[in-house]
């Protein structure tokens, strides 16, 4: 199954200041997720930010910020954003089945997040290079997991790509940019 723009929703999972940085690589799953914001925000792909107890951990990452949804992120206490009521409603909101979600950590909110969604009947899609834990061993895991749970494991440049589905367009040309 392909990823389609019409048919996906993003959740960007937790990318939080006091949580990113002690990441296995916090760089790449930072610029990474812009990508996937601006990539999002240019085809009309809806977003969902979530938060994992913000008082304690912080805001979501300042680069991040720019490019997220006007309604800003979702608190939550659950590990898994399939839990939180409030971000249900967002994804349920969408009409869209598909569900492409990155962040941290890989092997706690992530997995929980891609597993639950997968359970409620969403196709999920984990973009491996836009998420990290602070073992890069966790993150292994978490990928292995997810592919048992018949959860997709894909890559930033499979999202953009089946996203675009079409090169010569002015958002081809404007997406390839920014990963070339």
């Amino acid at each position: 199954m392909l990823m389609r723009s019409d048919r996906s929703s993003l959740l960007i999972v937790d990318v939080q200041e006091r949580l990113a940085p002690v990441m296995s690589d916090p760089r790449r799953v930072i610029h990474n997720c812009t990508l996937l914001l601006r990539a999002a925000a240019r085809l009309a792909v809806p977003v969902v930010v979530s938060e994992q107890y913000p008082k304690g951990i912080g805001p979501t990452v300042f680069d991040l910020r720019e490019w997220m949804p006007g309604e800003g992120a979702v608190s939550k206490m659950h590990f898994s954003a399939a839990e939180e009521p409030a971000i249900l409603r967002r994804l349920e909101a969408t009409g869209r089945p598909q569900v492409v979600v990155a962040g941290i950590e890989a092997h706690i909110c992530v997995l929980q997040s891609a597993i639950g969604l997968k359970d409620k009947g969403y196709d999920v899609f984990v973009v491996a290079d836009a998420c990290a834990s602070r073992r890069e061993d966790s993150e292994r895991l978490a990928f292995d997991r997810l592919r048992a749970a018949a959860v997709a494991v894909v890559s930033l440049e499979m999202v953009l790509f089946e996203w675009l589905h079409v090169a010569g367009t002015a958002e081809f040309k404007e997406l390839v940019a920014l990963v070339k």
